[in-house]
């Protein structure tokens, strides 16, 4: 090919208009999901059509464009992963930058309904750690966050995930007055199987067809409340995410707070989100967005693509407007969380 970008240098590292460097993508391979979690989407979803996605190969190309850019940690996520079909496909193309060295991390977040299935691919594909989320350890409970969730199939997911190597974290969204009462036993029962845990606050995204207000926890109480009863030490652990961590004296376990609301994460932001139907979002909490469809489909050579990555990291803003307004009770931003990826 000839033309304006031939010269493009793609292996340039992404560096944003704060000097923050990009080197972790996380990417949202389906908008579906085989749960309906009461923050995170309504009951009633209307999904994409499946001609609007990325196929499997093209997320691979966007992914190994970013890949070459410097980024060095790739997170799959979804709506729910691995509902896409023949999705370990995409975890093996992407398991060759691996073994080249080019790429330190590929994971994924899960809410464990597939883990029993595919736990043995994924470390083979050269998953190496896996976030799952429960948010409570009480089976009826589960089916009422979940709406469509068991909590037994979850477990077992967990089981034949430690059983196949793959190292857990476990995340837990903090809401009031539903999973309050349980942040104890979520730490003991995440350390007793040696797995981290981190709290999460509801995040104001998307219509749920209900009040987040309702559910907003600040984790700032959260934690004030485990002083009561655990000694917690501060961590330097940082796994690529916004997530800070303590140590919990009494377990030894790991334990981390993601607090968009209560404290800004984003001075040290350096990831972007790609949707599953190629739209590249520079911050979470914002909408401007980017465009990678019509470049990666327009040619075959990456060119246009990189051009238009180039362009898009260069409008990453300083940070999000995340904000829980109780007057109108209108989402911060319109998409849901799996639209995004979480």
């Amino acid at each position: 090919m000839t033309g304006a970008f031939d010269t493009l240098p793609t292996s340039d590292t992404l560096i944003d208009p704060f000097g923050r460097g990009i080197d972790y993508l996380r990417v949202s391979v389906t908008d579906r999901c085989d749960f309906r979690c009461v923050y995170c989407m309504s009951e009633h979803m209307t999904f994409l059509p499946k001609k609007d996605l990325l196929s499997l190969e093209e997320l691979d190309r966007v992914c190994s464009a970013f890949v070459t850019r410097g980024v060095k940690k790739l997170r799959i996520t979804g709506g729910e992963p691995l509902v896409r079909k023949n999705i370990i496909w995409l975890f093996n193309q992407l398991g060759r930058h691996l073994e080249t060295g080019a790429l330190e991390e590929l994971t994924l977040t899960t809410n464990g309904s597939q883990l029993e299935k595919y736990a043995r691919d994924l470390k083979s594909a050269g998953v190496r750690r896996i976030n799952v989320s429960i948010d409570t350890l009480d089976t009826a409970k589960f089916k009422t966050i979940t709406r469509w969730g068991d909590l037994t199939t979850v477990l077992r997911g967990l089981d034949a995930a430690q059983a196949a190597g793959l190292k857990i974290k476990i995340n837990a969204v903090a809401l009031k007055g539903i999973n309050e009462d349980e942040i104890e036993n979520l730490i003991q029962f995440a350390h007793g199987r040696g797995a981290d845990l981190t709290f999460i606050e509801t995040m104001p995204l998307g219509d749920i067809e209900g009040d987040r207000t309702d559910q907003y926890l600040p984790l700032s109480i959260v934690r004030a409340r485990l002083l009561d009863s655990f000694t917690l030490d501060e961590s330097p652990h940082r796994t690529g995410g916004p997530a800070r961590y303590v140590t919990v004296r009494e377990t030894g376990g790991r334990l981390g707070f993601i607090t968009p609301l209560t404290h800004n994460f984003c001075e040290s932001c350096n990831r972007v989100r790609l949707t599953c139907t190629g739209t590249l979002y520079m911050c979470l909490g914002q909408d401007d967005a980017a465009d990678l469809r019509a470049p990666l489909r327009a040619h075959p050579s990456d060119d246009l693509l990189h051009a238009a990555i180039t362009e898009a990291i260069a409008r990453k803003p300083k940070g999000h407007d995340f904000i829980i307004d109780r007057r109108s009770k209108k989402p911060a931003v319109a998409r849901h969380m799996s639209m995004t990826g979480g």
